[in-house]
């Protein structure tokens, strides 16, 4: 697909402290309607949008950029192209680096296709499989999607700043209003996948997706995919941000009390129907997706029961850190229903019956009963 993509110059950006936030009164625009929902624990002022799977059933292997899942921690930004920078620096670099959206079209470019995911995703299971609810956004398990990225490596850009051997971890920051910011490991950054994406499906970045640069760092929990980059910070130690010590961090349950920072996902599966779903009675085809950090999907199950399992029908694309498609054909009786689907990937990995509780809710990987009513 070919990428429309504005070419664009502009001004110098507005300098900043080494270790503290980029000014943002040269390149944002903050202006939205949202505000915290009454009774929101999460209490950010930001769009918060789930994919409905059901609209999945009849699209093809990509999710449109329209379905797409949005997270984000502030309101959108509106970035302004002219004036919009991006800066490389820091001890971990051999010299600062300045770059316009037009240098970094001029890159070599690269295209994949890869799934980002929320770490919270499936959270609202906690509370209705083990009874406990963790706070934050209720997602079920619509807080995924596959898109094709288009953009430059994250490692093209560290090299052109000269990376040093000392080099340990990469900052990634956003121009939001709270300068949404999470580290990467020195080896996470260089890995070919890891990009620096300017398209999404085609198009230019949208601004609820991170327009004009964003991360993409695949098999990661999303938040490590920071929006509306405009500075990479490259440090000689390790570092920290509200983002890895104290939110999108494993404490309580089997973790005690230590606060070990999200990073590789956990294989899923979802069924492309309404939550709950009706359904008359006679035969279906029930389709769903299944996915990986680890790789590819070798096999799905599915149980009407949660006792006897059935394989499914994996079909057409099969790609490692997106997803494979799936089918089976029902022929439904009167009554209510509980349908499980089990996926196992190339590595191995199968999802468990149960995910481990967490106080923050993250990565239930756990096979999950979708309610189903069959009636006349």
């Amino acid at each position: 697909m070919g990428m429309k993509l504005e070419k664009v110059r502009g001004a110098s950006p507005a300098s900043g402290g080494i270790l503290k936030p980029l000014p943002g009164d040269l390149f944002v625009d903050h202006r939205t309607s949202g505000s915290p929902e009454p009774g929101d624990p999460t209490q950010d002022a930001a769009l918060n949008a789930e994919m409905r799977w059901e609209a999945m059933a009849k699209e093809g292997y990509l999710t449109p950029t329209r379905l797409f899942f949005v997270r984000n921690h502030s309101p959108t930004p509106r970035l302004d192209p002219l004036r919009w920078r991006l800066r490389v620096e820091g001890p971990g670099v051999r010299r600062a680096l300045e770059l316009g959206y037009e240098d970094l079209l001029r890159m070599s470019g690269v295209s994949l296709v890869r799934a980002l995911e929320c770490a919270g995703n499936g959270r609202a299971f906690f509370a209705e499989e083990h009874g406990r609810r963790a706070p934050g956004t209720q997602w079920r398990l619509g807080a995924i999607g596959v898109a094709e990225w288009t953009g430059v490596p994250l490692r093209d850009v560290l090299f052109r700043a000269g990376l040093r051997r000392e080099a340990r971890e990469v900052m990634l920051e956003g121009l939001d209003a709270c300068r949404m910011r999470r580290p990467l490991p020195l080896e996470k950054a260089l890995e070919e996948d890891t990009l620096l994406a300017y398209g999404m499906n085609g198009e230019p970045l949208p601004p609820d997706h991170g327009y004009p640069l964003r991360a993409v760092v695949p098999g990661w929990a999303a938040v490590a995919s920071v929006k509306w980059i405009g500075r990479i910070y490259v440090s000689d130690t390790p570092l920290l941000s509200p983002w890895n010590t104290a939110r999108y961090v494993l404490t309580g349950g089997p973790f005690g009390k230590s606060r070990l920072p999200v990073s590789r996902q956990v294989p899923k599966s979802a069924l492309e129907l309404p939550w709950p779903a009706h359904l008359q009675p006679g035969k279906h085809r029930i389709s769903g997706r299944s996915w990986s950090p680890a790789g590819a999907i070798r096999q799905v199950k599915y149980s009407l029961d949660g006792r006897s399992w059935r394989p499914a029908e994996l079909f057409g694309p099969n790609l490692p850190q997106a997803w494979t498609r799936w089918r089976f054909t029902w022929d439904a009786r009167p009554g209510r229903y509980a349908i499980r689907v089990r996926a196992t990937d190339t590595a191995g990995n199968t999802q468990p019956d149960e995910a481990p509780w967490n106080e923050l809710g993250y990565l239930y990987g756990a096979t999950v009963g979708h309610p189903v009513l069959v009636t006349p």
